[in-house]
């Protein structure tokens, strides 16, 4: 379902401030992976995230998804086959526009665009039923402006925009790091629910470790634009916090330096 092949990306090249920011990365996800990516700031996780939609280009391998070459397709291109959620919660949705006007949009994603009404009776049900899901209570909020739904309400509804068009891949770009303990809880509990439900292959970057360890049934560690460990299935059921940076240490000679993995 997706397949990076030899990527490499370098920023600033031929300058004083170069930096490889991805290094002959080399990974593949079969049809309902859940892939979730760790590493220090730094590490090449978000940059391989922007190659993978497409927002970054590379500047040498190919990106593969479900057999189509996009590597050198734009990211609106690439839009019907990827849905997104990043970190900040007003990024994935569009605040002066109602509920129903945002996930209208969304269904439109992979469709033929025409002239009919956006919004009618039959889409109208179709949102009810995913926004119950939610347990938010946002089926009965099909006009409210989203710029006033809390950033965890914000969150849920991208989440939910995403992914009900059932993307080739969906990505999630530490969907849950703004937002406070209880409501980074819920949504990864409705990460997990809807992953499960749509059978989506998945691949999730975050900094908190428990959460990588808690989700998906694959984890790959990234350092210097390098993946330096991957592991998954049962291997994985029995990882640890203390044994990945055990794995870390093993491999750098090092300790990691993001306090953040380790705090979280």
């Amino acid at each position: 379902m997706l397949h990076l092949k030899n990527i490499s990306i370098t920023f600033n090249e031929g300058t004083p401030d170069e930096k490889k920011a991805l290094q002959d990365i080399n990974l593949t996800l079969v049809p309902g992976d859940f892939l979730t990516v760790i590493g220090s700031n730094g590490a090449g996780k978000s940059t391989m995230m922007n190659a993978i939609s497409g927002s970054l280009m590379v500047d040498v391998g190919d990106v593969i998804v479900d057999n189509k070459h996009v590597t050198h397709l734009p990211e609106y291109k690439r839009a019907a086959l990827i849905g997104r959620v990043f970190q900040d919660p007003m990024a994935g949705t569009a605040p002066s526009m109602t509920i129903e006007e945002n996930l209208a949009m969304a269904y439109s994603r992979n469709k033929k665009r025409t002239l009919r009404i956006g919004v009618n009776k039959k889409r109208r049900d179709l949102f009810r039923e995913y926004l119950e899901t939610l347990n938010l209570g946002l089926e009965d909020r099909f006009t409210a402006k989203v710029g006033l739904l809390s950033g965890g309400e914000r969150q849920a509804l991208s989440l939910l925009m995403a992914t009900f068009t059932e993307p080739k891949i969906l990505l999630l770009d530490e969907h849950t790091a703004a937002l406070d303990p209880a409501r980074a809880e819920l949504i990864t509990k409705l990460t997990g629910e809807i992953v499960s439900k749509f059978k989506l292959t998945s691949l999730m970057v975050t900094h908190n470790m428990q959460q990588a360890l808690d989700l998906g049934n694959r984890l790959i560690m990234m350092d210097k634009g390098q993946i330096i460990f991957n592991v998954s299935g049962k291997e994985k059921q029995r990882l640890t916090i203390e044994k990945l940076l055990q794995e870390f240490q093993r491999i750098r000679g090092k300790q990691m330096e993001s306090d953040r993995a380790v705090l979280n």
